[in-house]
């Protein structure tokens, strides 16, 4: 299980490096934002949940012009960088700042009912149990608001994942099924939930590749229960042999990321829990 302190250090350390390194996270975002083009929504209050260096303030600023935006996240210094990037796009634009907030997505600090969206692109899977946080924005958005996000599944990593099993220790986080999350929303009532996901493949010269990018966005292993011995070179060195099982034809060395994206509604009115329809689908894998 993952902790708020260590997600906290994790990122804030990444905060220099992530942009840099953040090569699937902006495809994604970008996916994710495509999918707004079917969406018929015009809102007033905007959140950026887990908002990270800001990348989506701007975006999203542009594609609703007039709405207030808010951006969340965990970590001071990821926020620094947020404040820093939302000054270029208040220029670049002419639209007011955004509403910057240091805050756990377990405990929003946003009053119930004053949202009209909420945007969480790659943020659910550092959290120990992300029906909580989604059940915080339940509480936050309007009826008729939305919630649209991305997070990993299980699949993600599973090389990498493989190659530390060998030795009997993990080195990649746990991440929840797109079936629990879309039975998690129904929990909730959201209503009309759709869930999809594909597999992403970036490819390496060689095993440092993949840790060295990992380590730069701050996805470093955040659950309970990890080895002191995880860090040591022989465990490493096996590690990176292992690794090579999965080398391509063309020379790379692949890491596979199962992407899960998914949007529901509050419902305008009311509703009691009952049955409802998670829409699942999936898609090829392609390359980021």
């Amino acid at each position: 299980m993952s902790d708020a302190a260590g997600v906290q250090r994790a990122f804030g350390r990444a905060a220099r490096s992530y942009d840099a390194a953040a090569v699937l996270q902006r495809e994604i975002g970008g996916r994710m934002l495509e999918r707004l083009d079917y969406v018929r929504l015009q809102p007033r209050d905007i959140l950026d949940l887990g908002c990270g260096t800001g990348a989506w303030l701007g975006p999203l600023g542009r594609r609703y012009a007039g709405a207030r935006m808010f951006g969340l996240d965990l970590a001071p210094p990821m926020l620094r960088s947020a404040a820093a990037r939302d000054t270029f796009w208040r220029r670049l634009i002419g639209r007011p700042s955004a509403s910057l907030i240091c805050a756990n997505a377990t405990a929003l600090p946003l009053a119930d009912a004053s949202l009209d969206l909420v945007w969480s692109n790659l943020m659910l899977q550092w959290l120990p149990d992300p029906e909580t946080a989604l059940a915080e924005v339940w509480r936050v958005l309007r009826p008729g608001g939305m919630i649209m996000f991305s997070t990993f599944g299980p699949d993600t990593l599973m090389e990498l994942r493989q190659a530390f099993a060998g030795d009997g220790h993990e080195a990649v986080n746990h991440f929840a099924d797109m079936h629990d999350i879309g039975d998690a929303l129904v929990r909730l009532r959201f209503a009309d939930p759709v869930i999809d996901m594909e597999r992403l493949e970036l490819t390496y010269a060689d095993f440092d590749g993949v840790v060295r990018d990992l380590r730069a966005i701050g996805a470093t292993y955040l659950h309970g229960g990890r080895s002191r011995g995880l860090g040591g070179r022989g465990r490493w060195a096996r590690a990176r042999q292992r690794y090579e099982a999965f080398r391509r034809a063309d020379g790379r060395l692949p890491a596979t990321f199962e992407t899960v994206y998914g949007h529901a509604w509050k419902p305008a009115l009311a509703t009691e829990p009952g049955v409802a329809v998670v829409q699942f689908r999936s898609r090829p894998s392609t390359k980021a």
